[in-house]
């Protein structure tokens, strides 16, 4: 069989998932549906329907686009079963009933953002910039019963810059995901459908394993008593979305929240004032931590612009008389 006679249903929702949606559009292979979630309810009343990417995307081709409920409705699966694919794809979308997963002959592949065991969840770029991994990577892998943990069948490393955030690291993996999806597409035509696939059993004993669980709004507040390399990390692992946040306290005034972007390591500053105290030195707006200090560079106040250290130091005054927790 050739990639053109492959017929293929793409699942997935966000942007990331696009790139592999594209990739396949734009490589010829033969993408006969698009599975997204419904539209979202936005606006102030949720009266106005958002379509995600990737039903923009599948509209913009003329792909036809299911957006079931629950992936169980007898209704969905008889539509879904109509398309007879031979092969199902899977990026950023939710967890699949094995009436779902096994019912192309070829099976349901999943491609993944972090190098499987680690980092199993719906957040792995976050965490692995947060847990300050130098590398991560992608995985393609089969889907069984359990979340995340199916028959590895490929993988491709990623390299981390240490001062990298989730934008660059998520841009990274959304054009390497496309690559390494496209690979696992052609090893399996080459072998009429059979893929070499490694079990993650094989991997994990004796293993520290990383989770990757969604991000809520309280994961994101800062803790300062944390070594300021912990912070840093932390830091860029939530930015520019959804950001890292901390509240900027005065005795008589009400706190205010300040979600921060940018930081700088200052380890050579060496410092005894506690966790969370603000320094002020030549318009540069330092914070201690529970070890060593960080340079804020970019932030923004509740209601305000995003702004560099300078323009927001200019806007407030008595600043060493706040502290941030």
């Amino acid at each position: 069989m050739n990639k053109e006679d492959l017929r293929i249903i793409f699942m997935g929702t966000p942007e990331f998932a696009v790139g592999t949606l594209s990739a396949l559009v734009e490589g010829g292979y033969q993408v006969v549906a698009v599975v997204t979630q419904p539209d979202k309810p936005v606006g102030r009343h949720g009266s106005v329907l958002q379509a995600s990417e990737v039903k923009k995307y599948a509209l913009e081709k003329g792909i036809p686009v299911l957006q079931p409920e629950k992936m169980k409705d007898p209704e969905f699966v008889e539509q879904l079963s109509s398309y007879k694919a031979d092969l199902q794809v899977v990026v950023a979308f939710r967890m699949l009933p094995e009436v779902v997963w096994a019912m192309p002959r070829f099976g349901t592949f999943n491609v993944h953002a972090a190098l499987l065991p680690q980092y199993r969840g719906a957040a792995p770029i976050n965490w692995a910039v947060i847990n300050g991994e130098t590398v991560t990577g992608v995985t393609t892998f089969f889907l069984d019963h359990q979340i995340d943990t199916g028959r590895i069948i490929m993988q491709r490393e990623f390299a981390i810059p240490d001062d990298a955030d989730v934008e660059y690291v998520y841009d990274g993996l959304m054009h390497l995901g496309a690559e390494v999806a496209l690979e696992t597409i052609d090893r399996m035509l080459a072998g009429d459908g059979r893929v070499e696939a490694i079990p993650q059993e094989e991997l994990v004993e004796g293993v520290e394993l990383h989770p990757a669980p969604k991000i809520f709004k309280d994961t994101c507040r800062i803790d300062w008593t944390r070594p300021a390399k912990s912070v840093y990390d932390f830091v860029r692992g939530l930015s520019p979305y959804p950001g890292a946040w901390t509240m900027m306290v005065q005795e008589d005034r009400p706190p205010v929240v300040v979600k921060i972007f940018k930081t700088t390591k200052c380890l050579e500053k060496v410092t005894n004032d506690a966790p969370g105290t603000i320094i002020v030195e030549k318009n540069n707006l330092y914070v201690a931590t529970g070890e060593g200090m960080l340079r804020i560079d970019s932030l923004q106040m509740a209601g305000k612009k995003r702004m560099d250290a300078v323009a927001f130091l200019n806007g407030m005054r008595d600043m060493e008389r706040y502290r941030m927790e």
